[in-house]
């Protein structure tokens, strides 16, 4: 198949650091500088969705001050 027909589609990558659950009056009162607690602890594996479907997992690394995604799986 000539896969230069699909080369330029965009697709929506997210990384998933964490989840949580925040009341509304919770989320009002964020503010910079607030800490949101995730289900996740620092060093486990981060989920890799592409167009909302989970497609791989990695670890999250600082390359030359920018963050970064390795995957592992």
């Amino acid at each position: 198949p000539d896969l230069n027909l699909i080369l330029d589609v965009d697709l929506n990558v997210r990384v998933e650091l964490g989840r949580t659950k925040l009341f509304i009056e919770d989320v009002i009162k964020l503010r910079q500088g607030s800490v949101v607690p995730l289900d996740k602890l620092a060093g486990d594996p981060v989920d890799i969705f592409v167009n909302d479907r989970l497609m791989a997992r990695g670890e999250v690394l600082v390359l030359n001050d920018n963050f970064c995604v390795r995957i592992s799986e």
